[in-house]
């Protein structure tokens, strides 16, 4: 039994993690750099010790100081929850191999998803729908991978295998280009990721991002709790995101979620994850699979009434899942919004002290959220603070309770992205639905000519 569990993060996922190891009885250990000793899951949590300085490198990322965590407090578990080491498959392995349980899916699988070209080869096993493209790494043959490119068809996409978050990736539109920018890709890949490992998808012009979550047990049980909709982005990283997506109707969301949990029985699937699709004129698109909770979890929980963070706990330590797929219904709509401590035009980073802190209210909002009055938002991580998240019956109740609770919240004393939040909730198209993933790229772009003008 997990009767303790050391949280290897920080922050509202930190948070998250532990109310959920309270509600099951479980104690808690809070890590945390020296920056961090104020942080709220830190003071709830029945234990914390100091991992080292402000540098994540020194204290989040260091694997050792984690682990001699876990054993001086004889903690049984660790969730790594998202970022730092999640996705790891070295700090699964020194996890287990210490004697501890780790709170997601077994190296090999994470080594096996992290990878994309492995991954899209068992995707594509499974019966899952893949991008089409060059089926495997490219060799150092140019004529060969002319005829590659030739065969997908231009515009096409080099992929760095390692990549992620955006990085390793370069766009071709003609033949000439393609020698020389798969060539670029493999230096960058290799400086970002150490590993030069290149392939070629085609390239969709304007696909919409659309993700499928799914839980695996150790048993071979495993269920999806359908789909959201993250097309909302600015440099690949997602700002808004919401279930289920618009436009998908209940026959496209059986039949890309069946194949979704097929694949997780056949690489034997543990735990959380997340499989993301490219979704244009009808067709799935798979690009990769997150061996880890999500930032936006809340969405899927509020419209399938699964405790996401509870699961992973409860296939931690051996149980089957609390619900079969039959047992999923899914109802109404939810929206969850992104809070960045960032300059909302200049999108610049906004350290600094909480002043003022005003949560807001109503029927069907949640916040998720560290913040307090007071708290000093330290420059050494990532600026999100908080997901603001809204549910209704349907979807115009979600925009409506959002746009009210986006003018409720109050953060002062460092700058946020609440006003880029307001516009993008009022805006006419995203109440529409199915917008691409380069409209907010797009809307910024044209807002930013405009003010120069």
């Amino acid at each position: 039994m997990l009767d303790k569990v050391l949280i290897a993060n920080r922050g509202e996922i930190a948070l998250r993690i532990l109310r959920a190891c309270h509600e099951l009885g479980i104690k808690t250990v809070a890590v945390h750099s020296t920056a961090d000793e104020n942080l709220m899951h830190v003071r709830l949590a029945d234990e914390s010790i100091c991992i080292g300085p402000p540098s994540a490198l020194k204290s989040y990322l260091d694997i050792p100081s984690i682990i001699a965590a876990a054993e001086i407090t004889n903690s049984v578990a660790i969730h790594p929850g998202y970022g730092f080491l999640a996705e790891s498959a070295d700090f699964a392995e020194k996890v287990e191999n210490s004697g501890f349980i780790f709170i997601g899916p077994r190296s090999e699988t994470i080594n096996l998803m992290g990878d994309k070209v492995s991954a899209i080869a068992a995707m594509k096993k499974a019966g899952v729908p893949c991008v089409p493209g060059s089926d495997g790494p490219l060799g150092d043959d140019e004529k060969e991978n002319l005829a590659i490119a030739k065969r997908i068809a231009y515009p096409i996409i080099i992929k760095a295998s390692g990549g992620g978050g955006g990085k390793g990736m370069r766009v071709v539109r003609e033949e000439s280009e393609l020698i020389q920018s798969i060539a670029l890709t493999r230096a960058e890949a290799k400086a970002a990721f150490n590993n030069d490992v290149v392939y070629m998808e085609k390239f969709l012009e304007n696909p919409r991002h659309i993700e499928i979550q799914v839980l695996s047990d150790t048993l071979g049980n495993a269920i999806h709790l359908g789909e959201r909709d993250c097309s909302m982005q600015r440099r690949h990283q997602k700002v808004v995101e919401e279930a289920p997506a618009p436009g998908i109707t209940m026959e496209t969301r059986k039949f890309i979620g069946e194949r979704c949990v097929r694949a997780c029985k056949d690489i034997g699937y543990r735990g959380a994850g997340t499989f993301e699709f490219l979704y244009e004129k009808g067709e799935f698109y798979f690009i990769e699979m997150n061996t880890r909770v999500q930032v936006e979890h809340p969405v899927s929980e509020l419209i399938s009434g699964v405790d996401i963070i509870k699961e992973q706990l409860r296939i931690a330590e051996g149980q089957p899942l609390s619900f079969k797929q039959k047992d999923i219904n899914f109802s109404g709509h939810a929206i969850e919004c992104r809070i960045n401590a960032e300059d909302p035009v200049s999108f610049i980073p906004s350290p600094g002290e909480i002043n003022r802190y005003h949560t807001p209210g109503g029927p069907g909002v949640r916040l998720d959220s560290h913040i307090y009055t007071g708290y000093k938002v330290p420059p050494y991580y990532d600026s999100m603070i908080g997901k603001l998240i809204t549910f209704g019956e349907n979807r115009d109740v979600a925009i409506a309770r959002m746009q009210m609770a986006l003018e409720e919240v109050m953060i002062d004393g460092i700058k946020t992205n609440i006003p880029l939040q307001r516009d993008i909730i009022s805006d006419p198209n995203f109440h529409r639905g199915g917008t691409n993933i380069h409209y907010l790229e797009e809307k910024l772009a044209a807002a930013t000519a405009a003010d120069k003008k």
